[in-house]
């Protein structure tokens, strides 16, 4: 029998998490409320020098949740939320929860274009957006159900002194305030929202049972596949996989802990990596609107978090303005990095820095979204995404036949199974029965499994390039060229050619200073992968599309590229 059958990945949990879980019908609302009754007068948020309780975070959600019952929102009822992270955004969140409604998460910095098709899909009626993101909302009135649009200043948020400064009528700082924040006409002020005037304070909110069935959160996913769908993440998918984190980190929440929330929030794995997971620990949570170097660095010098969720490109950041500047990164006990390989070299040097551990997961955002993780030890294995978490599943099928298992050690897709897989997608029947095989998810990754239970990915399978009747997977490539000193970046992708297959090429990020030279790159190739592996051609791009989390987006890469080629041929 190979590893999926005998759950061989068991054997190599970390001694303080178990196998298994029992969840019950815990929901969001009851991680917030038993946290609130053990952790009042803790810390809750930091933002930019200014703090507030757990009790104070209390007051704002059911003042809050008062203010949008006012406006009608009831259970199942869906509310936006288009913010960065800032307080506002957690004490709109856990409203929505109190009430048994609905949060869609979006990102702010999305077009009318972009906003239009989704809430078009999902039919809001009220929308809690940052100000300077509500001017954009107020075009969708005309052609959506969006009818209510909160808009949050995040300077009300921040230290009175920076408050005051930020007012003050200097051109340098009317800019950076303007950044920040800008009038939003027609649209309710966040203070009105939980001010007395509209709902009340919400002490006595009369709040309905709400079950671990219920969908707590709707997030847009595969953009870059096809029209985004809307994953819809039940109160039991997000509890069991904040619990099942949890489990996983030694100790984590048996001390005050201190949340690093670069990543946003709009994102499942900024969602539970921060959001979930810091209200289940009571953890102070540090937020940050933005992933920009100079606020973490801030940070570090003033407040070093105990637990910072990441991107490999921003640990190397981190990492390197750290030793340019001097800057002491010690005692960030655990990080967890996923959305791209994290290559072992990063590991090392975050871990001589800080002293603490860097490990590497694995999820999508229908999965809640984490699936697998490497043990949070010494034990854990650069370049690989882990073990499945306790009472997943995860099984490698044949990509010809589903219902049969890989022989360890053999890529196919990665199939799974678990407390915190999706319910479907909004208004999808059709996707969501082609996203399940006999009742297991199909990520549309591939991987493999070896025999201890360690998962490692391989590529996603519609962007596994076909070259000579070969399958070439472009992570494998990517990691290669990714390692000469002077690729940046990298993204592979296919080249169509007139016979149906494809050629393999990369396109490239160049340190300052570097020129191409593609037979120089192709000969550093050649000395680390089979022939039909080299990219045929090299190109040079000054950037590289990628998602909010720092991940290339090939598929986009290879438009743009393909588009490229044509002018060039017009030409």
């Amino acid at each position: 029998m190979g590893a999926y059958e005998t759950k061989a990945w068991l054997n190599n949990y970390g001694t303080q998490t178990p196998h298994s879980i029992d969840y019950g019908n815990t929901t969001l609302v009851d991680i917030y409320q038993d946290n609130l009754a053990a952790n009042a007068d803790r810390t809750a948020t930091y933002f930019f020098g200014r703090t507030q309780t757990y009790a104070e975070l209390d007051a704002q959600v059911r003042a809050a949740a008062a203010g949008l019952k006012a406006f009608g929102v009831r259970p199942g009822d869906k509310v936006a939320i288009i913010l960065p992270n800032c307080p506002q955004h957690i004490a709109a969140f856990y409203a929505v929860q109190l009430l048994g409604a609905t949060v869609v998460e979006h990102n702010p910095l999305y077009t009318e274009h972009e906003l239009r098709g989704l809430f078009s899909d999902h039919g809001a009626r009220v929308a809690i957006a940052w100000d300077k993101t509500a001017t954009t909302l107020e075009k969708l009135r005309g052609d959506t159900d969006l009818e209510v649009i909160v808009s949050v200043n995040m300077i009300d948020a921040m230290p009175r002194a920076k408050q005051f400064l930020l007012k003050l009528p200097v051109p340098m700082i009317s800019s950076k305030r303007e950044q920040l924040s800008v009038p939003a006409e027609n649209s309710v002020p966040w203070n009105a929202l939980v001010g007395v005037a509209i709902g009340g304070n919400g002490k006595d909110l009369n709040l309905p049972e709400v079950s671990a069935d219920d969908i707590a959160l709707i997030l847009y996913t595969s953009g870059t596949t096809g029209a985004p769908k809307g994953a819809m993440l039940s109160h039991g998918n997000l509890a069991s996989n904040c619990l099942a984190g949890k489990a996983w980190v030694p100790g984590l929440g048996e001390k005050p802990e201190r949340f690093l929330g670069a990543l946003p929030m709009f994102h499942a794995y900024g969602m539970t990596m921060i959001n979930t997971m810091g209200i289940a620990t009571g953890a102070e949570i540090i937020l940050l609107p933005a992933p920009q170097l100079p606020l973490i660095m801030e940070i570090f010098k003033k407040r070093t978090p105990t637990w910072f969720p990441g991107v490999p490109t921003l640990y190397d950041k981190i990492v390197r303005k750290a030793e340019e500047d001097g800057v002491d990164i010690r005692g960030v006990a655990a990080s967890f990095s996923g959305a791209a390989t994290l290559p072992a070299p990063t590991v090392e040097k975050w871990e001589k820095l800080t002293g603490g551990l860097l490990v590497e997961g694995y999820g999508l955002t229908e999965t809640s979204p984490a699936l697998c993780g490497n043990p949070m030890s010494k034990d854990r294995r650069p370049g690989w995404v882990g073990l499945p978490f306790p009472d997943s599943e995860v099984r490698i099928a044949n990509p010809d036949n589903l219902d049969e298992t890989q022989p360890d050690g053999t890529p196919g897709e990665i199939l799974a199974r678990g407390p915190q897989i999706f319910k479907g997608y909004l208004n999808r029947p059709d996707a969501t029965a082609e996203a399940f095989h006999d009742g297991w998810f199909r990520t549309g990754d591939m991987g493999i499994m070896n025999e201890d239970g360690f998962v490692r990915l391989v590529s996603r399978i519609k962007e596994i390039i076909i070259t000579g009747g070969f399958n070439v997977y472009p992570q494998e490539v990517e990691d290669t060229v990714g390692e000469h000193p002077d690729v940046v970046d990298v993204a592979v992708v296919g080249r169509p050619r007139a016979d149906g297959s494809e050629d393999v090429v990369a396109c490239v990020i160049l340190r300052k200073g570097a020129e191409l030279d593609p037979e120089g790159l192709k000969n550093f190739c050649r000395e680390r992968l089979t022939r039909y592996k080299i990219p045929r051609t090299f190109y040079h791009f000054e950037e590289l599309e990628k998602d909010q989390l720092g991940k290339v987006r090939r598929r986009i890469v290879q438009s743009q590229l393909l588009e490229l080629l044509a002018q060039r041929k017009v030409q």
